[in-house]
């Protein structure tokens, strides 16, 4: 799991210039989160980060009759809900950088808490950013709040995260390492809460009831989990 929440200055690296959709109104420069970023291209940025880096590619799209891992070959990046984008495959033996399963967020946030944040249960503006101090408003350098008992910052706060997973109602039952269901009407998932938002979204098991994989806002960023 990755430390911060990825910053403007990896995006760039990966992206490129072009790319860059921040404004100096929600915060801007290397060590702020990326935000204005949809699902769909958060798997691309994974997918380019991991070949820049030389490891193996985690999602693939079927293009031309085949499972193809290289995102120059996707086709431009979908605005608009795509059926072939919603069918991407994720192989989580392979080494590359992938966005972290809802299940695996949340173990990494409570980090063997069981409180209502990784800290305690009331919140505290120590360790994150969130509507009671975050001014003037805006996102924030990632990692100037303390972190969470196993060294992650901002798991609480800053900007939402993306998650692998689609919305769902939870299982009943013990779930070994979930995924979550195929599809949903509502969207992925989202964790962690944002700048703009109080303290009770920015509790560890909250869950907002997901968004459109085209959806980029000024509050939605995410972070890394690399495969071993």
């Amino acid at each position: 799991m990755g430390k911060y929440q990825v910053t403007q200055k990896q995006w760039i690296g990966a992206m490129g210039a072009s790319e860059d959709r921040t404004t100096s109104a929600y915060g801007k420069g290397d060590n702020y989160p990326i935000y204005y970023v949809s699902w769909y291209d958060a798997i691309v940025f994974c997918n380019k980060l991991s070949i820049t880096d030389g490891l193996t590619p985690v999602y693939s799209i079927v293009v031309s009759g085949a499972d193809n891992t290289n995102p120059e070959q996707w086709g431009t990046i979908p605005t608009s809900i795509n059926a072939v984008w919603n069918a991407v495959k994720m192989d989580k033996n392979a080494n590359g950088y992938r966005l972290p399963t809802e299940a695996e967020w949340e173990y990494a946030c409570r980090a063997d808490t069981t409180t209502a944040y990784s800290y305690g249960d009331t919140a505290n503006g120590d360790y994150m950013w969130f509507i009671g101090n975050n001014m003037p408003n805006g996102t924030k350098p990632v990692g100037t709040k303390k972190p969470n008992p196993w060294g992650l910052y901002d798991m609480h706060g800053n900007v939402w995260e993306w998650c692998w997973d689609w919305y769902g109602v939870y299982v009943s039952g013990t779930q070994t390492d979930p995924t979550g269901p195929a599809s949903s009407p509502t969207g992925r998932i989202v964790r962690g809460g944002p700048w703009q938002d109080t303290e009770t979204n920015l509790r560890s098991a909250y869950r907002w009831p997901g968004f459109s994989p085209t959806n980029r806002h000024y509050l939605d960023g995410f972070r890394l989990v690399r495969g071993k």
